[in-house]
């Protein structure tokens, strides 16, 4: 009898732990329903070994989770950690809803996108046969075009945390500090999964041969070239800069895919103008115009011009927006644009 009941201990401790690494799983790729019906598996089992008031918590932590959900039934997240300590002023974390189909994209990256999402999702398939799945991103382009927001969307359409990594925090003037920090930065990308955002990457991805470098921003620089090609956590880390003239040509090999982003052409001009401006526009006779106005702004420019024109409309009591005040905001864009120098670059 003892021998049965070490034997019954064992698959019960057994099942736990299947238990235990199915939810792990589920939660890594995003699936919500299986990460609650393994949840729910839990709560019964602890019933079954007499574990009333624990099985009776874990339903009401389950209730509550699914509670957060948003009404439309998309995935929501399940914030299972929070950076905590040091790491706390290094990274900060968001759990995004933002998704990449409300963003207006050339079809190029969004192809490119679109495959990172798909590999990611079924990460453990190819796992299983010895491949690796891309999750090292550099993004490139100018300022506005949309290189934040694809951060914050991939993180929304896999269901993990979005963790901007704070340069301010990390780069100090004392010698050894920085790449100290960086390497718990990559620590926390080992042990929590999610999308780490590393945005101006060019103040740690200069080349090696700038003319005001100094000693200890090429440690920087080598500690993190050793880092990222070291990590092979599950991850996704996001690069992006304003500035890929100046980055050191060894770090471009350490990314899966290297993505560009331009101002919108005249097609996505007028698609970010029906995704936008929706009901707030009948058909525009002026399309043609409005195009031509908002010819060589970012998305995030237009973006601005189009969310100033719907709140003059709202405050007005009108319901569509006119034309002419759109194309006039647009016009101040540009001239704000041609004032900045930095707007200009390539």
């Amino acid at each position: 009898m003892a021998n049965c009941g070490a034997v019954l201990d064992n698959r019960l401790i057994m099942a736990t732990a299947e238990q235990l690494k199915a939810l792990l799983r589920s939660h890594a790729e995003g699936d919500d329903r299986h990460f609650f019906a393994v949840a729910m598996q839990m709560a019964a089992h602890e019933a079954k070994q007499g574990h009333g008031r624990l099985a009776e918590e874990l339903r009401e932590l389950i209730d509550a989770a699914k509670a957060r959900r948003p009404a439309n039934g998309s995935a929501a997240p399940i914030p299972l950690i929070r950076p905590k300590g040091d790491l706390a002023g290094l990274l900060s974390v968001s759990y995004p809803s933002q998704r990449l189909g409300q963003m207006v994209l050339a079809p190029a990256v969004a192809k490119s996108l679109q495959r990172v999402l798909k590999e990611q999702r079924h990460i453990s398939k190819l796992q299983g046969h010895g491949l690796h799945p891309r999750r090292k991103l550099l993004l490139v382009g100018p300022s506005g075009t949309g290189k934040t927001m694809t951060a914050a969307a991939l993180a929304g359409e896999l269901g993990i945390a979005l963790f901007v990594v704070r340069l301010d925090a990390l780069i100090t003037k004392f010698m050894g500090e920085t790449a100290a920090k960086l390497r718990q930065v990559f620590d926390a990308v080992k042990l929590t999964r999610g999308v780490y955002f590393f945005d101006e990457f060019d103040a740690i991805g200069g080349h090696r041969g700038l003319s005001n470098d100094v000693g200890e921003i090429r440690r920087i620089l080598n500690s993190f070239l050793l880092m990222i090609e070291q990590d092979d956590s599950n991850s996704v880390i996001v690069a992006a800069t304003n500035h890929p003239e100046i980055l050191d040509q060894a770090l471009f090999r350490r990314f899966d895919d290297v993505i560009e982003y331009h101002v919108p052409s005249s097609e996505e001009i007028r698609e970010l103008f029906r995704v936008r401006l929706g009901k707030y526009i009948r058909p525009a006779k002026r399309m043609d115009e409005l195009v031509s106005a908002a010819t060589g702004l970012s998305h995030a420019e237009i973006t601005r011009a189009i969310s100033d024109c719907i709140k003059d409309a709202v405050m007005a009591d009108q319901d569509t927006v006119a034309p002419e005040v759109l194309i006039e905001l647009l016009a101040q864009r540009q001239q704000v644009r041609q004032r900045t120098p930095s707007a200009t670059r390539p």
